[in-house]
């Protein structure tokens, strides 16, 4: 699987966080998230509407072009989609839109949806030395052969709870808690 096109730097000042010949960290751009939990029923049903099916197999990424549904955990996914607007803070509109076609599909089969847009933002992690930078803080083996392209966990960042997903052979992204982030991204500028 190629490098994602759905996240982007973040156009904003102070975006670069680390820049350095062998590693950068970078904001990326805000992203409509939503947290979606249910069964493989509801899973299929929300991944149609969503435009990317829901991952059954632990550990899995569906990239499909503006979006991506990441496995969290059994009945767990998170939703993540690109509004195509440059500078726009949050895609609340498309957030929207978005709960409201997922919902519609779904029905009264028992599910959870949550708009959780606000709630987090992502890194981006690339060079030579992604992984061991990442490493630092991240007690996981991230070489290329034990965490290929592609895959998704969610871990622990020291204290601070991530979704760690490989996006490319050089380059990763951490979902975090937007309050967890200074903290993240001290450690990471500190690495």
């Amino acid at each position: 699987m190629p490098d994602t096109a759905l996240y982007a730097p973040a156009t904003t000042q102070g975006a670069s966080v680390v820049s350095r010949p062998d590693v950068t960290v970078t904001r990326a751009a805000p992203l409509a998230r939503l947290a979606f939990r249910g069964d493989a029923t509801a899973a299929g049903k929300a991944g149609a509407a969503f435009g990317a099916s829901l991952p059954m197999a632990p550990l899995a990424a569906n990239p499909v072009g503006q979006r991506a549904a990441l496995w969290l955990g059994p009945d767990e996914w998170l939703l993540l989609a690109a509004s195509g607007t440059v500078g726009e803070e949050v895609p609340w509109a498309l957030a929207r839109t978005l709960c409201d076609e997922i919902a519609t599909a779904v029905g009264t089969h028992p599910h959870a949806l949550v708009d959780v847009s606000e709630r987090n933002v992502a890194l981006i992690v690339s060079g030579p030395r992604a992984a061991a930078l990442l490493n630092t803080q991240v007690f996981l083996d991230l070489d290329e052969g034990a965490f290929p392209v592609g895959q998704v966990t969610r871990t622990l960042f020291t204290k601070a709870e991530i979704v760690l997903w490989r996006t490319g052979p050089d380059t990763f992204v951490v979902e975090c808690w937007r309050s967890f982030a200074p903290y993240v991204e001290g450690l990471l500028a500190n690495g």
